[in-house]
């Protein structure tokens, strides 16, 4: 039912992401190699996630055998996962926005999209059950203080993740951070940090062979990171 993660939807300023990515805007949305941006100018934060699907009436038909409550309009529908805005829309081919900056300091791709979530079984039930997402990993973690499922999306994880410390409890899940995929660390840390971004420094990121940094700022309220030295999952 579900091909990709087709575009995230954003509160705030095409602008900043811009900047973030390296990349320019064509009609005020933006696009990586494998995910697009559309932006709302609204409140900051993240707003929704429109996955694509090949055929939006047999979703529809799909979702609604699987009690899913979904909305029409046009060739999208809209749902609702446990507090997370979500979409389905046609599948579409889209150029990734033009380069800005050297190609190794600029964004290729989104990595993956974290949602936070009080009730992990519940998580797995809807993106799983429903959505038909494939879950490859579940994996908790102690010493990090959480649980980790990673739904493979295409050419993108969607990770969903549990506190330990708080338990379950039935409350909504957040639509919560972004992480991207450069050609080079170093060479878009600095970008980066030329532009007047908070940026953390360089350092081994949990995968094996990867490099990581944090965006601290000018990201509309999104957790961010930027991640190399990893090929596709």
């Amino acid at each position: 039912m579900i091909d990709a993660l087709d575009h995230l939807v954003i509160g705030g300023s095409v602008g900043v992401y811009e900047a973030l990515l390296g990349r320019r805007a064509n009609g005020g949305r933006l696009r990586t190699g494998n995910v697009g941006l559309a932006f709302t100018g609204g409140t900051p934060g993240l707003q929704s996630m429109v996955f694509a699907t090949a055929d939006v009436d047999k979703a529809a038909k799909l979702l609604e055998r699987r009690a899913v409550a979904t909305t029409r309009d046009g060739d999208a529908l809209a749902l609702e996962g446990h507090g997370v805005a979500i979409g389905l829309t046609a599948k579409a081919s889209e150029a990734p926005s033009p380069l800005a900056a050297d190609e190794a300091s600029c964004v290729s791709a989104l990595d993956h999209v974290v949602v936070r979530t009080p009730d992990p079984e519940r998580a797995i039930a809807f993106y799983a059950g429903r959505l038909g997402l494939d879950l490859r990993l579940d994996r908790s973690n102690p010493q990090w203080g959480a649980r980790q499922l990673f739904f493979r999306c295409g050419e993108v994880v969607v990770e969903i993740v549990h506190d330990l410390k708080k338990g379950v409890a039935d409350a909504p899940d957040q639509l919560w951070g972004l992480a991207w995929r450069v050609p080079d660390v170093a060479k878009a840390q600095a970008r980066l940090k030329a532009a007047g971004l908070d940026v953390t420094e360089p350092r081994d990121g949990r995968r094996p062979g990867s490099q990581v940094f944090s965006v601290k700022d000018k990201t509309e309220g999104v957790p961010t990171l930027v991640i190399g030295g990893i090929g596709r999952w």
